[in-house]
């Protein structure tokens, strides 16, 4: 008898029922689990007491305290520091990572030596009798992207022994800073009084998403007494969260503050400065409503209301900063130091504070000399014939976050021995001879004194919360002992020393500092002010050809040093990244004029470089700008991160501030051509 079509689906019916009878299946099933739970690489499930410990996160400047949370020896998570000052209790994108990234794929699990262009594994004293024997008798230069802890501070003073002037900083807000401020005779480093101003006018800097100490700007906001108002080319995360945004053209924050000063100055407002008059002329003849308007988009009316608003407050405010948070100029920086003294706001709660210094190493320059030197210059130096035979790099990636970086790695390699320092396989480690990896933050020793943008003297100490999981050593306990081999005396014999004299120095111990932040609020007196006139004369200065450009930093899609992490992944926007493109922003109004479609492929071409990417059209961005983000395009890492998007860095163009000497790079055009 053939199967008909009810006898086959009785046959089925009746197999499916009996399965639910046969131990069987249940019990491969019951197998498959237990074999799939004893692969070798799945983490086993490790029990003990749960306890908190005390630490410091140093994945960007922010210098946030955390809570790491610990079963037994092991971390299993980190969150703010209720108690610590700067965090309060909570935690950035980039801080929540912190114990996943004690095992991310691109760590470096012990020293290694390049041979043939390829890395081998050598022993840490192999290491530093390498690293000593190229240094002896050699111009050395070196390059941190720690800005605020003492590692540098050991690092720089050790250059200074050897004879060298050559320690820099990675380009930032904070550099730029103490550069207008020195040129105006300040003294001491430039923070604001968020948390007691009633009136927050922020140019340019993207406070809440990433600039600065994030989480304290954010809780600043969050219990703020009175209004925020930001200026920028893009609704960034600060933009879209204040209490109104003011669209400006990218590297015109500057001209807005001037033309805040021409008003001021109408209203019969005076600054202690040297040269007062001489700037108050030229604001007023050169700063009018008309010349402002046409150069930020801000319209006059708009201006004078700011200017009105800033004088009814009680204690305002005016914090500024580049939008992506480096490559400004001291024009912006001196023009808004300047509204905050015709306010008569310096020192005073709730507005624009100078902060005291402190450094134990005595042969280190001060942090105000350090941040005054550019390290793009120092490339261009190199480039043009300028000896140097060794550079060391610490917690820096300039081969991916400097622009135009293919310039970059060009005039590197002139440069014949190089060491990374660096915990991650980034872009710099692998074009280095050495690479020495330092601890993850949490295996070791760090500090952070006053985090540029806060508004008071504040000094943190992290121990480390668990060994080294690899064979890492503290680059300043391994600088201490190369200084040891080249008899070179820094006055300390280990890094812990260090902090334990730093601690000292303000009337503390290493103890109490490691468990509470030290705080104070004292000010630096400023006797005599003045502003170069000629600073002021930059913002005039006619724009390029092309499309202003709004590079967007974005603290989950990593920083300068931290690329993409693998607990963030999974927050990139469809909007940010689909596949291998990234994309950028433009107003409907911008895509018509360029002839741009959603989801359309790009060029952006600029002067060192070109980027690839797709088009998303969006009313968050002002006229006539392109908004792009940081943080994609690496070459390196990891899965994570290696392979997506493009680096926006590649078309930043970069020129010379008169005035100041600085380089700049937030004023960047750039041409878009269909792909």
């Amino acid at each position: 008898m053939g199967l008909d079509r009810r006898g086959f689906i009785t046959f089925l019916v009746g197999g499916a029922v009996g399965t639910l009878f046969t131990p069987v299946p249940w019990k491969l099933a019951d197998d498959v689990s237990i074999w799939s739970q004893n692969w070798p690489w799945i983490p086993k499930l490790q029990y003990g007491a749960r306890s908190e410990a005390p630490s410091l996160c140093k994945l960007c400047p922010g210098g946030c305290g955390l809570s790491v949370h610990k079963v037994g020896k092991r971390p299993v998570t980190a969150q703010g520091n209720k108690n610590h000052p700067l965090s309060q209790g909570g935690v950035c994108p980039l801080g929540s990572s912190a114990v996943q990234l004690l095992y991310r794929p691109a760590r470096v699990k012990g020293p290694l030596k390049k041979n043939n262009g390829r890395f081998e594994a050598i022993s840490w004293e192999e290491a530093a009798q390498i690293v000593a024997d190229n240094l002896k008798g050699k111009k050395i230069a070196a390059l941190s992207g720690d800005e605020n802890g003492s590692a540098s501070e050991v690092l720089a003073g050790f250059l200074k022994l050897l004879g060298s002037d050559d320690f820099y900083f990675m380009p930032s807000d904070a550099q730029v800073s103490q550069r207008a401020w020195s040129l105006m005779e300040g003294k001491g480093q430039l923070g604001f009084d968020l948390e007691n101003s009633d009136y927050v006018l922020i140019l340019g800097a993207d406070i809440l998403s990433s600039w600065g100490p994030v989480v304290r700007n954010q809780k600043a906001f969050a219990s703020r007494k009175g209004k925020f108002v930001y200026a920028g080319p893009v609704q960034t995360g600060t933009a879209a969260t204040v209490d109104k945004w003011m669209p400006v053209y990218p590297g015109q924050e500057g001209v807005l503050a001037l033309g805040i000063c021409y008003y001021l100055l109408k209203m019969g407002k005076s600054a202690s400065l040297k040269n007062f008059g001489l700037v108050r002329d030229y604001i007023l003849s050169k700063y009018t409503p008309s010349v402002v308007e046409a150069k930020t988009g801000v319209s006059a009316a708009q201006v004078q209301k700011l200017a009105q608003d800033l004088v009814k407050a009680s204690a305002p405010c005016v914090l500024v900063g580049s939008d992506f948070g480096q490559g400004s100029g001291a024009f912006e920086w001196a023009s808004g130091i300047l509204v905050n003294l015709l306010l008569g706001t310096l020192n005073q709660k709730g507005g624009l504070v100078a902060l005291p210094e402190n450094k134990v190493i005595t042969s280190a320059p001060w942090r105000s000399e350090l941040n005054q030197k550019s390290f793009l210059k120092f490339l261009d130096e190199v480039e043009q014939g300028k000896a140097v035979d060794g550079l060391l790099v610490y917690e820096a990636n300039p081969l991916y976050a400097l622009p135009q970086p293919e310039q970059v790695k060009t005039v590197l390699e002139k440069i014949p021995f190089k060491v990374s320092f660096s915990t991650f396989l980034d872009e710099t480690a692998m074009a280095c001879d050495l690479i020495l990896p330092a601890p993850h933050f949490l295996e070791r020793f760090d500090d952070a004194y006053t985090p540029f943008g806060v508004g008071q003297e504040i000094y943190s100490v992290a121990a480390p919360v668990i060994e080294p999981i690899f064979s890492t050593k503290s680059t300043p306990d391994f600088i201490l002992e190369v200084a040891n081999k080249l008899g070179v005396d820094l006055g300390f014999a280990s890094f812990e020393e260090v902090l334990q004299a730093k601690a000292e120095s303000l009337g503390t111990d290493l103890e109490s500092v490691s468990a509470e932040a030290y705080t104070s609020d004292k000010w630096l007196a400023q006797n005599s002010l003045s502003l170069p006139v000629e600073i002021l004369a930059t913002g005039l200065e006619t724009e390029g050809e092309g499309v202003f450009l709004a590079p967007v930093a974005r603290n989950y899609l990593g920083n300068t040093k931290q690329a993409l992490t693998p607990f963030e992944v999974v927050v990139v926007k469809e909007f940010e990244l689909q596949k291998k493109d990234f994309y950028i922003q433009v107003n409907k109004n911008t895509a018509n004029k360029l002839k741009l479609k959603q989801n359309g492929k790009v060029k952006l071409q600029g002067a060192g470089g070109e980027c690839v990417a797709r088009v998303n059209i969006t009313e968050t961005v002002m006229n006539d700008v392109i908004a792009a983000p940081l943080g994609f395009g690496h070459q390196a890492w990891d899965e994570f991160a290696k392979g997506k998007g493009d680096n926006l860095f590649k078309v930043l163009s970069v020129k010379e501030e008169k005035g100041s000497g600085l380089k700049v790079w937030n004023r960047s055009q750039v041409k878009v051509v269909r792909a």
